[in-house]
């Protein structure tokens, strides 16, 4: 075919078409030759997306991180907790068996109580406040609340609250 025979041959929609395809001919080439056309910058906007993503975990899992450390940091200050109060329970159970023992063996012990065994008891409740000063009756505990109720003791949590 000659120039002037194909020229003739193809109408409007034909040349068209042949255009068409000598452009997407080009953009195939040049997208494999490492050119890009972005006219709408959307690469852009996809790696702005990704950063922020990306952002944002990383401040999720240092704000995870940071809740961990002070579960592990309760953890520990609860177990310290538990093993004071274990400590004065069983120290309140020596000065207990100890007092009664005492008391049995006292030469007034079926006796109406006395100067001497009011001051055994005295020293046995002295003993147990140096235990536990914060327990209702000892001199370092708190005032009572109202209406009667039992005294309020340092470290208790308001209704169960979790403090944090």
């Amino acid at each position: 075919m000659t120039p002037d025979a194909l020229r003739k041959g193809l109408r409007a929609g034909g040349w068209m078409a042949a255009v068409g395809a000598a452009l997407v001919l080009t953009a195939v080439l040049l997208n494999g030759l490492g050119f890009r056309w972005d006219p709408l910058n959307l690469e852009q906007r996809r790696r702005v997306r990704a950063e922020a993503r990306a952002s944002e975990a990383a401040a999720s899992a240092k704000a995870e991180g940071e809740a961990r450390r002070h579960e592990q940091a309760g953890t520990v200050e609860q177990l310290r907790r538990l093993e004071h109060f274990k400590q004065q329970e069983i120290e309140a159970g020596r000065a207990t068996a100890a007092a009664v023992s005492e008391a049995k063996r006292a030469d007034d012990a079926n006796t109406v109580l006395e100067s001497r065994r009011a001051d055994r008891l005295r020293a046995h409740d002295r003993e147990l406040c140096r235990l536990a000063p914060d327990l209702a009756g000892c001199a370092r505990a708190s005032d009572p609340a109202r209406d009667g109720e039992p005294p309020l003791r340092p470290g208790d949590p308001a209704g169960g609250a979790d403090p944090g």
